[in-house]
């Protein structure tokens, strides 16, 4: 697929908006890296002529209530990152491809390389602080569709959030009122005076790499996707509670657990290898009192798991499962202010050796993104933001299957294909 970009423009707030510096939490701070999506539309009854147009006229309308996206990244005078906003505006390109969309060819198990033409990226750019929080690209297909490939920076939003944003985009694209205001105020999660760490937070921790996993990701890395049907996860949910000691556990427990465990032999991982599981909870509810409806910013705190390999792999599925299920309980109000007081001493990210990150996007309803051509054929990510993150994906608004993409080292995606067969 040839794809020819053009120039890029900034698209300014339609209006006057708020000038100077914007706050960022410590839950913004330690997830500073790219988030890259696309959404394709084709519809029976509407070209893609307009398309470009509709999306930057909506887009700077949007960005009067979302002012920040227009912002520029800078470093605070306490050293971390905030949002200068001066009304700069969102890089905006448009393109055209030499195909017609169903050429992507099957949707649910993207070719990242090539999905990656359709998301604009700053060519050279040397850190985040030269690249703008939001860049668009909308890219017309000679069958007349298109794709909206949105690079978003993480620590602007989580996934909620985001697609709060993008949903009032559509809706004023549409024409309609936004129906989600956004709560823009984030100092309401600043760390407290005075500080009070009151859990270990083993997120952060440095794990010696025994195993010498650094070696075998100098090999050619392999992505792929690997689809459980809901035949598959019950099937899942029964090897993690046949031996008793869990009575009944969740879809993501048990996925989580089968996927953290075959992963984990498959790098061929040192019997004492300390390895870690981390995992993004949603503090929305359990934040008390409950954050405000409509957040704009990150509201996730990462959650953890440790055990030694020999342990995961020659233990039965349900040992694991107890193993997240602790991990998810411990997320309370004192846990995630906790780490936020945390990261105030600490400025610490997590540290990635031994460790895999799971990122599930099921919940998070893409499919409601729809600027005048309907809901979109397909949605799903271009990249994955670092080599340990695992992402767990909905195949679509009418399926309860679940689709876990991935990249692994050549030889270690092998054995990892033979321990997917159940």
């Amino acid at each position: 697929m040839d794809v020819r970009v053009g120039e890029p423009v900034l698209v300014a707030p339609a209006e006057e908006t708020k000038k100077g510096l914007y706050f960022l939490s410590n839950l913004d701070q330690n997830i500073a890296h790219r988030v890259r999506t696309i959404y394709c539309y084709k519809s029976c009854c509407r070209g893609n002529e307009d398309a470009a147009d509709v999306m930057k006229e909506a887009l700077s309308k949007i960005l009067v209530l979302y002012y920040p996206m227009a912002g520029r990244l800078t470093i605070s005078s306490e050293g971390k990152l905030i949002v200068d906003c001066r009304e700069e505006g969102v890089v905006f390109v448009e393109a055209e491809a030499n195909c017609v969309i169903e050429d992507l060819g099957d949707l649910s198990k993207p070719d990242l390389q090539t999905f990656a033409k359709l998301v604009y990226d700053i060519p050279h750019a040397k850190n985040i602080l030269h690249i703008p929080p939001l860049l668009i690209q909308v890219t017309k297909f000679k069958c007349g569709g298109f794709v909206l490939g949105v690079n978003l920076n993480h620590c602007m939003n989580d996934g909620l959030s985001a697609m709060q944003f993008v949903n009032a985009w559509g809706e004023t694209a549409r024409g309609l009122d936004v129906k989600i205001q956004p709560f823009l105020d984030r100092t309401i999660l600043k760390a407290r005076e005075p500080l009070k760490i009151e859990f270990p937070h083993h997120e952060f921790d440095e794990i010696q790499d025994i195993s010498n996993t650094t070696k075998l990701y100098q090999e050619e890395m392999l992505y792929k996707s690997f689809c459980f049907n809901p035949h598959k996860l019950d099937l899942l949910k029964k090897m993690a509670t046949e031996d008793g000691s869990v009575k009944k556990c969740s879809t993501f427990e048990a996925l989580s657990a089968f996927v953290w465990r075959a992963r984990t032999e498959a790098l061929s991982m040192h019997p004492n290898q300390q390895t870690k599981l981390l995992f993004a909870v949603d503090g929305r509810p359990k934040f008390v009192p409950p954050i405000p409806k409509g957040y704009f910013g990150n509201a996730i705190v990462l959650s953890n798991a440790l055990c030694k390999a020999g342990e995961l792999v020659n233990h039965p599925l349900s040992f694991t499962v107890g193993l997240i299920r602790n991990a998810i309980e411990m997320v309370t109000d004192s846990y995630m202010r906790s780490a936020i007081d945390y990261f105030e001493v600490n400025r610490a990210r997590p540290s990635l050796t031994a460790t895999l990150v799971i990122t599930t996007w099921t919940r998070i309803p893409f499919h409601t993104a729809d600027f005048g051509w309907g809901k979109p054929l397909f949605f799903g990510p271009v990249t994955l933001p670092e080599k340990e993150v695992i992402l767990f994906l909905s195949q679509g608004e009418e399926t309860k299957s679940i689709n876990v993409l991935l990249g692994l080292p050549a030889s270690a995606m092998k054995k990892f294909e033979a321990l997917m067969e159940i």
